[in-house]
């Protein structure tokens, strides 16, 4: 072997060590990933909101266990999916998160008992299509409350018991729903007597979005503030949490936490994400020439929010009694397919590719 290949051999040697020492220090360097749940062990549980099949991805399930201490089921508790006939119930993709929960040592919230949607259509009508009578339709909530939070007592340990009875129109009190129409707002006090007959042990939730702004705020507590009045047990309220980078504000999100905790209820945040779009209500089709990037200055912006949020919730940790992102990440929200059908949002801590946003490493600096 010449004294030329020698040399040539040595300094292609010299430099894969130098580069493979440089690519160990590069990944020593990087910053370590906590869990949330870990981080905020002492402050709050922190949930999330799965679908079946997420428990069946492999990956899904090493961010979920890493990071979460609590399972909402997204849609598999809501009326049309478990209850979809009057005499027939479909509990299979309900049991397999219970089950999921149990074997990993998992909190449930049950999600949802009452609400205007998701809502089967045999539940208002008879059989000649006519809507039914208000003892009819207490008498079916009554059954179905029965057979749902019963199945799940001792495993479930709270339930969004009325999910957003409050109108959206700021010149009304409650929504103007099929349940209101025919039981006007009995179909509320009910619900909670029976949830709490059904499981006694159990924290029942009122839940509700745009909570924070000033005038739903007010509407919303007045709505509790009769129902604890009344002596009804609802126990907690649920800030849904479906916000935006414009939205809420430092100041109307602390006002609306004293606010509701001044009831002597706890608060949590039920079901959170941050859009990088405004926050709109009506459904609509993508417009010509409308952005769907993930800029760094959206990036900026809701990584800001996410602080902002965060640091809010950790000052009231004492009323604060939970937090849960609505989906796992970025690879799939309900806002891809809502409001905007086909428009991809941005709106949790972890990417389409399951790992932390800049966000993330907000919520978790303190």
């Amino acid at each position: 072997m010449n004294t030329a290949f020698k040399l040539m051999k040595f300094l292609v040697l010299a430099i894969f060590i130098l580069q493979t020492k440089g690519t160990v220090h590069a990944q020593q360097q990087l910053p370590v990933v906590k869990g949330l749940k870990d981080v905020y062990a002492s402050f709050f549980p922190i949930g999330v909101a799965v679908m079946p099949q997420s428990l069946r991805d492999t990956a899904e399930v090493a961010l979920i266990l890493k990071h979460f201490n609590s399972l909402t089921p997204e849609n598999a508790m809501k009326m049309g999916v478990i209850h979809p006939d009057e005499n027939r119930y479909y509990w299979k993709a309900a049991d397999s998160i219970v089950a999921f929960a149990q074997a990993h040592g998992l909190k449930v919230r049950g999600h949802n008992l009452c609400w205007h949607e998701h809502t089967p259509k045999w539940l208002f009508y008879d059989k000649d299509g006519k809507l039914v009578t208000k003892d009819v339709l207490l008498k079916r909530l009554k059954d179905h409350i029965d057979q749902v939070v019963g199945r799940y007592k001792g495993k479930v340990y709270a339930w969004d018991v009325v999910n957003e009875a409050v109108a959206d129109d700021s010149t009304q009190f409650l929504r103007n729903s099929l349940w209101y129409k025919i039981c006007g707002d009995e179909f509320i006090t009910k619900a909670f007597e029976y949830a709490h007959a059904a499981d006694p042990q159990a924290i029942l939730f009122y839940n509700d979005y745009n909570t924070e702004r000033p005038e739903k705020r007010e509407r919303v507590y007045k709505l509790l503030k009769k129902l604890l009045d009344a002596k009804i047990p609802v126990n907690a309220v649920g800030l849904q949490g479906h916000w935006s980078i414009d939205e809420p504000g430092e100041q109307d999100l602390v006002a609306a936490i004293q606010k509701f905790s001044s009831l002597g209820l706890k608060v949590q945040i039920t079901e959170l994400d941050l859009s990088v779009y405004p926050w709109e209500k009506e459904r609509r089709a993508l417009r010509d020439g409308e952005s769907t990037a993930f800029t760094s200055d959206l990036e900026n912006k809701q990584a800001d929010q996410y602080a902002m949020a965060f640091k809010v919730f950790r000052k009231f940790k004492n009323v604060i009694s939970g937090v849960t992102f609505w989906n796992i990440s970025d690879r799939f929200t309900w806002l891809d397919t809502y409001p905007v059908k086909g428009r991809k949002n941005y709106p949790l801590l972890f990417d389409q590719k399951l790992q932390p946003k800049k966000a993330y490493w907000e919520v978790v600096k303190f």
